[in-house]
């Protein structure tokens, strides 16, 4: 049997255990901690009644005040739906000219369509409207489309080259796949086009091929090369290319166009989420 014996160095009882010389001395837990642990227990049987807690054959205790997490996020999106719904009135009452002249409106246009912006058109046009290769910068005053906030709004609704009847449409000819012009007709017309924003490499095959382009390209880009929003035909006099402003990206285009598409976002949004990401798209570029 163990013997109980004081400990020389503290004065404290032993509890008669030893180990290699090393005595256990006997200092019990204090009583407060006691009465906390005792405290805790009866807590948790007040939890167990109050709370959900205990699962059952096919589903579990709902507990005395029919608590749930769920329920309360439940109750909170209510409450933000009834906080919205005045601004939403607001917005659906207004048009998207009516809700940029309208400071307060504005202001929540803007947080809301960018948002909006980040989470549907940043992975095509990047992140604060950059643009990338085939998708034209959105952060410029040049507008493939039209940048008023009807020509935006109508963009953003319908989208281009999709399925819907009311898409926005513009074709560009195969002039070299169809046998439109020979190969060097192309060039020497690719040499002109470039001569529009200063970028031609042979002055006089330049001069060449404007007669060409007066004859093929003129009825949509114009003649002096500043495009047609109505069919969709963009400037080639401001150095901007949506796909690849070199010569050999001009002759490839002229050759074989390559047409970008956008999806009809008003299948997807709702009305006055388009009206939020009309006015926050029309404030990167400065819009028109």
């Amino acid at each position: 049997m163990a013997s109980v014996e004081k400990d020389h160095v503290s004065g404290q009882d032993t509890t008669g255990h030893e180990w290699d010389g090393i005595k256990e001395l006997n200092t019990p837990i204090p009583k407060w901690w006691v009465y906390v642990f005792f405290a805790c227990i009866l807590w948790s049987v007040g939890y167990w009644f109050v709370y959900p807690a205990w699962p059952t054959l096919n589903s579990y205790t709902k507990g005395a005040f029919g608590y749930s997490s769920r329920g309360q996020l439940v109750g909170e999106m209510e409450k933000a739906r009834e906080a919205r719904a005045s601004w939403e009135g607001r917005f659906t009452n207004a048009s998207v000219e009516e809700i940029a002249a309208d400071r307060e409106l504005l202001t929540y246009a803007m947080a809301g369509g960018r948002a909006l912006f980040g989470e549907n058109c940043a992975p095509c046009h990047g992140a604060g409207g950059v643009g990338a290769f085939g998708y034209p910068a959105l952060v410029d005053d040049q507008w493939i489309w039209g940048g008023s906030l009807e020509d935006i709004q109508y963009t953003i609704t319908h989208g281009v080259r999709n399925e819907t009847d009311e898409a926005r449409i513009g074709e560009m000819p195969a002039f070299g796949r169809d046998g439109i012009l020979s190969t060097q007709e192309i060039n020497l017309v690719a040499e002109y086009v470039l001569s529009l924003s200063g970028n031609a490499t042979d002055a006089a095959a330049a001069r060449n091929g404007e007669e060409i382009y007066l004859e093929n390209c003129a009825a949509c880009h114009m003649d002096d090369g500043s495009g047609m929003r109505e069919l969709g035909a963009p400037p080639l006099n401001n150095n901007l290319w949506l796909f690849n402003g070199t010569k050999e990206g001009v002759v490839a285009q002229i050759t074989n166009p390559r047409h970008g598409s956008m999806p009809a976002w008003g299948l997807r949004m709702s009305e006055n989420d388009i009206k939020l990401l009309t006015v926050y798209v029309h404030s990167l570029g400065g819009g028109e």
